[in-house]
């Protein structure tokens, strides 16, 4: 399942899912724009695309910031001439409780973060993938189907519940124009996410059906698949990888 000659950008690319989606299109051959915040974390995972395969164009830039969001693409489109997949995966949580006061602050940051980032990403993103007929594939959560017991990451629950809309809407308008949309709802996985929240629960001890934890590079297999020719007759589908741990929601 060869990616060469195609273009791909992955959002939130420093670490964890992002990290591993990156990686994987580089061992498909592909063009990878990698997308973060965090500098020396991406030059790491860039060094790692490039033993694996491909050399990656790296760009420092916050997805919130709509300049640099135009930037980031036309940057991509410059430096390899085209646009086939866009991989929304930046994402957050802020932890925010509605009897604490906080649950304002942790939505507006969590929701411009992992919503209206999206759409912009998408939305500058868009004519270059209808130009080849590409696709976008939205990294979601199983937080947006089943409300976790953990009140502080409600507005990461509404945030992911929400992402799973905007999936379904644009594939919904983009099909006539050849592009296919789709998101893929990861359960437990191993990474820095829960630190990076200010959180000290570990996911490791959530117990799944299958007694095991995914690693990012799980993901990132489902990722490649979406975003092959072998999934052209999927859009507006969510892929679940939890190990079954939506089985055990109420």
């Amino acid at each position: 399942m060869s990616f060469a000659n195609k273009v791909v950008i992955v959002t939130g690319a420093s670490s964890g899912i992002g990290a591993a989606i990156a990686v994987a299109f580089a061992k498909e051959k592909a063009n990878v724009t990698m997308v973060g915040r965090n500098e020396t974390k991406l030059k790491k995972v860039a060094e790692e695309c490039e033993r694996n395969g491909s050399k990656p164009l790296v760009i420092i830039a916050d997805i919130t910031n709509e300049d640099q969001v135009k930037s980031l693409i036309k940057e991509t489109v410059e430096k390899f001439g085209k646009l086939d997949v866009l991989v929304n995966n930046a994402g957050l949580a802020r932890l925010g409780t509605l009897t604490g006061g906080d649950m304002l602050q942790a939505y507006d940051e969590t929701m411009k973060t992992n919503v209206r980032a999206q759409l912009h990403v998408t939305t500058e993103a868009l004519q270059h993938l209808i130009q080849t007929k590409g696709n976008i594939i939205n990294i979601s959560s199983v937080a947006g189907t089943c409300v976790t017991k953990f009140p502080d990451f409600s507005s990461y629950n509404i945030s992911k519940a929400a992402l799973n809309h905007f999936t379904k809407c644009a594939a919904l308008e983009l099909s006539k124009h050849g592009v296919r949309v789709n998101s893929v709802s990861p359960g437990p996985v191993r990474s820095d996410f829960m630190e990076n929240a200010g959180s000290t629960f570990s996911l490791e001890s959530v117990p799944t059906p299958l007694g095991k934890i995914s690693g990012p590079e799980e993901i990132a297999d489902v990722v490649i698949f979406l975003a092959s020719d072998r999934a052209k007759s999927i859009t507006g589908a969510d892929y679940v990888v939890d190990n079954g741990f939506l089985l055990n929601c109420p």
